[in-house]
């Protein structure tokens, strides 16, 4: 199988300080800001730099939308964090067989994200 590397991925949201604040709660790390293209930017870091971002949108995102995995060493304990940062928890923590776990949960602004975990 070839490999297949994510180069971006953009959330959309209503209000960016809400989801950034909301993001670095659930991941317990505070997502960067650098200069995009159209001001400053709130972005969640990868090993070679900025990885995906906040995307402000006008109107609330449609569900069922595009579907992000984020990296996760403990789901169960991230869930909870959505749920106290004001989220809700779509799936509790499920078995992928070899691939490890998923969770996934709405965030405040009404996207639901996934969260993935090799181990559990």
């Amino acid at each position: 199988m070839s490999e297949v590397n994510v180069n971006w991925f953009e959330i959309p949201v209503l209000n960016t300080a809400r989801a950034a604040e909301f993001y670095a709660t659930v991941l317990g790390t505070p997502l960067d800001t650098i200069d995009g293209p159209d001001g400053p930017m709130q972005v969640f870091a990868g090993s070679d730099g900025p990885a995906g971002a906040l995307w402000p949108v006008d109107t609330p995102p449609a569900h069922g939308g595009v579907m992000v995995y984020l990296g996760c060493d403990d789901i169960d304990a991230a869930l909870d964090r959505a749920v106290g940062a004001g989220g809700a928890i779509e799936s509790a923590r499920a078995s992928i067989g070899p691939f490890g776990f998923i969770g996934r949960f709405r965030d405040t602004e009404g996207n639901v994200v996934a969260l993935h975990s090799p181990a559990g």
